[in-house]
């Protein structure tokens, strides 16, 4: 699998916008939610899962959008289940690393 990975560097650290390369520069709505990944902010390089998990232990932030970026979040136990959104059976989730 694949991500597509953009850093950002805000005022509270690392941000890293990780997100399935297979669906980045699509958009997705349902109802009021929406999910536009045709952004500039989801732009990045490609990485690979292993280039991403040593990624994510630099990141005080995580913006994660798809099955496999999200599933990342969850196992790495930065993401709880339950904090999931879904928008046309496309997960995003945001967390805090290093807690």
């Amino acid at each position: 699998m694949k991500f597509i990975v953009a850093k950002k560097n805000g005022p509270h650290g690392l941000l890293l916008v990780i997100t399935d390369a297979d669906i980045v520069g699509k958009k997705f709505e349902e109802g009021r939610l929406q999910l536009d990944l045709s952004k500039e902010f989801y732009q990045g390089e490609e990485k690979n899962k292993k280039e991403v998990l040593l990624l994510i232990e630099t990141a005080q932030h995580l913006h994660l959008t798809g099955k496999e970026a999200v599933s990342l979040g969850v196992t790495a136990e930065i993401i709880e289940k339950k904090k999931i959104l879904w928008v046309k059976n496309i997960p995003h989730a945001e967390g805090v690393a290093g807690q």
